[in-house]
């Protein structure tokens, strides 16, 4: 399989989720703004959206958003129980998280990151953004659990780490969610999670 990224951005999710998975796979590099491949390659003809991730598999089949390449690499190796198995309350469970954070974290910081976004506007996008945060810090507190499903590591959870990891580049501060920082230092600690971080230049 090749998994196309932009180093740091959501993309990191896959990535740490295939080396987690254990699964074979290469790296393409990606230039989000000239949407070159680091061979010179248009990206925009493998992927018409434009945006990583892309994974393309063995077959020459490709897949892209995050939560869908997530779910489908979790389930090529049910052993690992990176996702729980379909049709059970807990895939549930599942959804409801990446839809989340997809949807209310990840799409808040893509805001904070477009340019064209007028100033005068972030104050509020990083309110909503602490709001939605908070709540999630809220849960893990109560639910006094490792991560979002539980005792055992999920795909959604790699992919809180990997957006929530981006607050420090748009000056959003976390400090006050305890919980969530403890979350992030867990999942950093994870071998799957250092090697990808190293593997793009993110890490020592």
């Amino acid at each position: 399989m090749k998994l196309y990224y932009v180093p740091g951005a959501c993309s990191l999710s896959p990535h740490i989720v295939l080396r987690e998975a254990g699964l074979p796979f290469d790296l393409v590099k990606v230039d989000g703004k000239t949407k070159k491949t680091e061979t010179g390659d248009d990206f925009t003809t493998y992927n018409p959206k434009g945006y990583v991730p892309l994974l393309e598999l063995d077959d020459g089949e490709r897949l892209t958003e995050g939560p869908a390449i997530v779910q489908y690499i979790a389930d090529q190796v049910p052993e690992k129980k990176l996702a729980p198995p379909a049709g059970t309350l807990q895939r549930a469970r599942l959804h409801e998280w990446l839809n989340y954070i997809t949807s209310e974290v990840h799409k808040g910081f893509g805001l904070l990151f477009t340019p064209s976004t007028p100033e005068a506007f972030k104050p509020a996008v990083k309110e909503k953004l602490f709001t939605r945060l908070s709540f999630v810090d809220q849960h893990l507190s109560k639910s006094k659990k490792p991560f979002l499903l539980g005792d055992t590591f999920s795909v959604a959870d790699a992919y809180l780490f990997v957006v929530t990891n981006w607050a420090g580049y748009v000056g959003l501060d976390l400090k006050a969610l305890d919980e969530l920082g403890k979350f992030q230092g867990r999942v950093r600690e994870r071998p799957a999670v250092g090697a990808a971080l190293r593997a793009e230049g993110l890490g020592k």
